[in-house]
């Protein structure tokens, strides 16, 4: 089997609203949809990220600079695939991490290709642990009142989504903790909730926030301090706390990651196989992972993370968004797993399973 072509399309939906973050805001959402072509006809389809700004550019990176490295390689070789690319990141006066997202999106047509082939979904390739996983949205988004978060957590349950992982670090510790009170009182002790500073928080503030909440029972706390000692921060954090620390998400590639593990700093490392190199890069991690007795995440992408995840007995939550934060995962997709009483059934169909809403995507698309 050949590669012949890549087709990439862009998309951008506009949101219904703008949803703030601590220090972030969001008012629209992209994806990237990726088609890998081969002689045998066989096609690898997927999508990720969510670029808005950048997306041109890394589709550019696919077609321009990765195309003629692997055209006429063979797909079923993602591990051969991802060393072509490799060299593509070497340049040390561009941006690495779009290159590394234009490696992700290739190396994960390259896996959809691999399951369509072998005939099983990929969960089952990369392991088959199970065939469902626990599904928590992240929401909680800023500018709501009490009584609105509360309304959001009763729609999470009425979804048969069973958690939320909702946002902190753009207020003070004290605000915060009210408002994940709030989002703990709607949702009852069964309900799992997590808090997410996206890096909003010094390490005091997280301190504080940490013990405000301890009654809450908070599942973790995720990116709780700032970038700029981060590893030495949320180490300090997971210790004086007792509340498990998640983080990996910002890292490039397994030997970050890695560190994060050896430092001690974290409980859950919830990798983006979208943003930092693909489900080769991501497997690789996980294995790491399970020799540190640390847990394994991943940072939204349910259409990808859900075969990830349930591949590996350490894995945890498969994370979405409510509608109006993400209608592309709720709308491009012709076909989902169910989603019941806080569980989510991996899809069975072969390779990543994606089967795209056409119409959406013509809807959505833009120029590349």
């Amino acid at each position: 089997m050949k590669i012949v072509d890549i087709k990439v399309t862009p998309i951008v939906v506009p949101l219904k609203k703008t949803f703030k973050g601590s220090k972030y805001q969001m008012s629209s959402r992209a994806t990237l949809i990726t088609r890998l072509l081969t002689d045998e006809g066989v096609m690898g389809t997927t999508y990720n990220g969510d670029e808005v700004h950048t997306q041109n550019i890394i589709a550019r990176i696919i077609t321009d600079e990765i195309l003629p490295l692997i055209q006429g390689k063979d797909p079923s070789r993602p591990e051969a695939i991802w060393e072509l690319m490799k060299p593509l990141t070497f340049d040390i006066l561009r941006d690495r991490r779009l290159v590394i997202m234009a490696m992700s999106a290739v190396d994960s047509a390259c896996w959809d290709v691999v399951g369509k082939c072998a005939r099983l979904p990929l969960s089952r390739l990369w392991g088959g642990y199970r065939d469902s996983l626990p599904i928590i949205a992240i929401g909680g988004y800023y500018g709501l009142t009490h009584a609105e978060l509360a309304a959001e957590v009763e729609d999470y349950i009425a979804m048969g989504i069973g958690g939320c992982k909702m946002k902190i670090g753009g207020a003070s510790p004290a605000v915060d903790a009210e408002r994940f009170m709030a989002m703990r009182k709607a949702g009852g002790e069964d309900f799992i909730l997590m808090a997410d500073a996206n890096q909003g928080y010094t390490q005091a503030e997280a301190l504080e926030f940490a013990a405000r909440v301890a009654d809450g029972k908070p599942r973790w706390l995720e990116e709780p301090v700032r970038w700029d000692n981060a590893r030495n921060d949320l180490r300090d954090v997971r210790l004086r706390t007792g509340i498990p620390v998640t983080a990996g998400q910002s890292e490039t590639g397994r030997a970050d990651a890695r560190d994060l593990m050896a430092a001690g700093a974290i409980d859950v490392c919830n990798f983006d196989a979208s943003w930092s190199g693909g489900p080769t890069e991501w497997l690789r991690v996980a294995g790491c992972a399970a020799s540190y007795g640390v847990q394994m995440a991943h940072h939204e992408e349910p259409q990808i993370a859900a075969h990830l995840l349930a591949a590996f007995a350490h894995g945890t939550y498969l994370e979405c968004f409510h509608p109006d934060r993400d209608p592309i995962f709720w709308n491009l997709l012709a076909s989902r797993g169910e989603c019941k009483n806080g569980i989510y059934v991996v899809p069975t169909g072969p390779g990543l399973g994606i089967e795209l809403n056409e119409d959406y995507v013509a809807k959505y698309a833009v120029n590349a």
